[in-house]
């Protein structure tokens, strides 16, 4: 794992800076293999980058017909709640963009109990990225074949508590090394709404993360995680996304 630490003076170069990386990194994949596969996180600090996506400097460089969105979690609620992950980014980019319907892969997880939706969008992962975890999809008659997939760019934020996706500390599903995707119905986060989320292992195996912190709250678990993850490892499952790729930190003068 390679670790990059990048600071920025407040949230809007935060935001802009991530812009430029998206799509640098978009540009690489569909360059390389034809497909770019971006994990999308929800919150308040990655709504004002998903704007500047929409901005005619960015939204032309982007290669939105090789694009594919996931999420790293959502909120069990309807796609049209404000407390939806989806929802917030279908209005701030998704609807502003020419990305085809078929390459918006979204949980949804309010079809049936939290456990049910995760199958649910674990069976989506596995039918996209198919036995080789790369996103060349094949048929195959076992889910148990695959591996854990292999995303390009996975976006996360980081709670004051420490947590990240809908990883919250002292959860469970912390733990899990087998499923793509869980559930968690007690969550300790606020919005108090069961969700469903991505897990560590298939957050680690990714080609690159990208975490966008902003806001004073969140400082001393932010330096605690980047300058001794071992330490925090325990208590803040943000410590624990190593990926096989880079990690890369976008902080704004507050958080940092």
């Amino acid at each position: 794992m390679k670790q990059e630490v990048r600071r920025y003076p407040d949230l809007e170069a935060l935001s802009e800076a991530a812009a430029e990386f998206i799509c640098t990194e978009a540009q690489e994949c569909q360059e390389a293999r034809g497909l770019f596969t971006l994990v999308l996180a929800g919150g308040k600090t990655p709504e004002l980058l998903y704007q500047n996506l929409v901005q005619p400097s960015f939204n032309v460089r982007m290669p939105w017909s090789h694009t594919h969105f996931f999420w790293g979690d959502e909120r069990c609620v309807s796609p049209d709640h404000p407390d939806s992950n989806f929802g917030m980014v279908s209005r701030a980019l998704i609807s502003k963009v020419p990305i085809p319907p078929q390459n918006v892969h979204r949980i949804e997880a309010e079809n049936g109990t939290p456990g049910e939706a995760a199958k649910a969008y674990e069976r989506t992962l596995r039918r996209f990225f198919g036995p080789a975890g790369n996103g060349n999809s094949t048929p195959s008659s076992s889910l148990q074949e695959q591996r854990f997939p292999s995303f390009d760019l996975v976006m996360l934020g980081v709670g004051k508590d420490g947590h990240t996706a809908s990883l919250f500390p002292g959860d469970p599903v912390v733990e899990e090394q087998e499923r793509w995707v869980a559930a968690v119905p007690n969550p300790r986060g606020s919005p108090p709404v069961p969700r469903v989320t991505l897990t560590l292992p298939v957050i680690n195996r990714a080609k690159c993360v990208l975490f966008l912190v902003s806001g004073a709250e969140k400082r001393d678990v932010v330096r605690l995680v980047i300058n001794d993850p071992q330490a925090p490892s325990r208590f803040y499952p943000a410590a624990r996304v190593r990926p096989q790729g880079r990690l890369v930190w976008l902080l704004d003068e507050e958080a940092s």
